[in-house]
């Protein structure tokens, strides 16, 4: 039986103090509240792990030519 599922991100959120927190929330949340000062925390943008390395298909010719 498959069941209606919501699934939410997680975002990082930076308040004023530096303090960056985790969370689990809707896509559509800029800010929240710092769990640690009380705070406005903003969402911020992080650093993705995600690297690409070596060959595939760009670099062995599946990109367009110039003619």
């Amino acid at each position: 039986m498959i069941e209606d599922v919501i699934v939410m991100p997680v975002y990082e959120f930076e308040c004023p103090n530096g303090t960056v927190t985790e969370k689990l929330v809707r896509m559509d949340t800029e800010e929240i509240e710092c769990p640690h000062c009380g705070q406005t925390a903003k969402k911020i943008i992080s650093q993705c792990s995600f690297e690409l390395k070596g060959g595939g298909w760009y670099a062995d010719g599946y990109a367009s030519r110039k003619a």
